[in-house]
């Protein structure tokens, strides 16, 4: 069975990488070939586009780059033409992989979409699309299965890969000793992984750190972004800043600052009570408001229906707000209430194994056709 699979960013890179791995260790004779990255190229796969080579982000960036854009979507239907795959998995990536659903609409092969793009959310419309041209959606959250079956596309809910990527970490024992944290017990600062969503998330977060004495407070640094980028903010701070090792620190944290977005899940899942924070360009978010169609932002609540995590969105994100609810999650009884709900949030992200149990409704789909 010969693969292409389509993934733009490093989650997909990730999660394409143990997808890749699970359809080879059921079918070793697989080929693979992609656009990805590392990590799916030592799961086996050639990479023909990397994921680094394809971040446009905004409308002025997009603009400029547009001849490229539309090289990308060319290029990427003539390899497909000339791998002629048996089976082509889109990773999320809507921006690209929507469209590129299009213009293969005549290919043989059988077409999966893994890890849904956010249409349940805004633009539902899109589902539409998805129903014409996919012949199946392979969902990670288990409120997805609903959302499609309602509009009658073929669908599975495989669960959610990262509970593969944390049940096989090893604690690392060495993390306290080797950044001389000592004994106080952490608050990590998650403050996001763009330049400007860093600059205006931490600065707020950083105006708890004089109210919380007994605790210490620790910035989570994404590997990409320049050590100046938090140096600036961080100068006349009593923090520390770890680069690159957010899942060492979540396995040590005992409550996070968040900034609204995947790093909500992964939080709760290390068992880590949290607030969610989030700030924007005010005219973005009037018109986000105005399309989203969902009660909550942070991916925990999402998959409660319910608030299990407190939001601070715009205004009420504030230093006196965010102390307050701070305060809150730091009391027992509240630390231990949000930890009852990670325990169930668990169990309905479907345990580890969705990656394998992934590749093989794949396998069994792709030998029915």
């Amino acid at each position: 069975m010969r693969y292409y699979l389509i993934a733009g960013e490093a989650s997909g890179d990730l999660h394409g990488a143990n997808l890749i791995k699970a359809l080879a260790n059921a079918a070793p004779e697989s080929q693979f070939r992609c656009w990805g990255g590392d990590k799916m190229q030592e799961a086996g796969a050639t990479v023909v586009k990397h994921y680094k080579d394809l971040a446009f982000m905004g409308f002025l960036e997009v603009v400029k780059n547009l001849k490229t854009i539309l090289g990308n979507f060319k290029f990427c239907k003539q390899d497909i033409a000339s791998y002629d795959p048996d089976v082509i998995i889109f990773i999320d990536y809507p921006g690209f992989n929507l469209r590129m659903l299009k213009r293969l609409i005549k290919h043989r092969a059988k077409k999966f979409y893994y890890i849904s793009p956010q249409i349940w959310a805004w633009h539902t419309s899109r589902v539409h699309m998805i129903k014409a041209f996919v012949d199946r959606m392979f969902v990670i959250l288990p409120f997805e299965k609903a959302f499609y079956e309602k509009y009658d596309v073929d669908v599975d809910f495989t669960g959610h890969p990262l509970l593969d990527e944390l049940a096989n970490r090893q604690v690392d024992q060495t993390f306290i000793n080797r950044y001389g944290l000592g004994d106080r017990k952490i608050i990590a600062l998650l403050p996001g992984s763009r330049k400007q969503e860093i600059r205006r998330m931490l600065s707020v977060m950083l105006m708890t750190v004089d109210a919380f004495p007994d605790y210490q407070f620790v910035v989570a640094g994404a590997p990409s972004m320049p050590d100046e980028v938090y140096t600036e903010i961080i100068a006349q701070a009593n923090v520390k800043l770890i680069k690159n090792e957010t899942y060492s620190l979540l396995e040590h944290a005992h409550v996070a600052l968040v900034t609204s977005g995947t790093a909500t899940l992964e939080t709760a899942l290390f068992n880590v009570p949290q607030v969610v924070c989030y700030s924007g360009n005010k005219l973005s978010y009037h018109i986000a408001r105005k399309l989203v169609k969902v009660d909550y932002i942070s991916l925990v609540n999402l998959i409660r229906n319910k608030k299990v995590v407190t939001e601070l969105i715009q205004e009420e994100f504030n230093p006196e707000r965010l102390k307050m609810e701070l305060a809150t999650i730091l009391d027992q009884i509240s630390y231990k209430a949000v930890q009852k709900e990670y325990e169930i949030l668990h169990r309905e992200l479907g345990g580890p194994g969705g990656s394998q149990r992934a590749a093989t409704l794949m396998i069994k789909y792709s030998n029915n056709s």
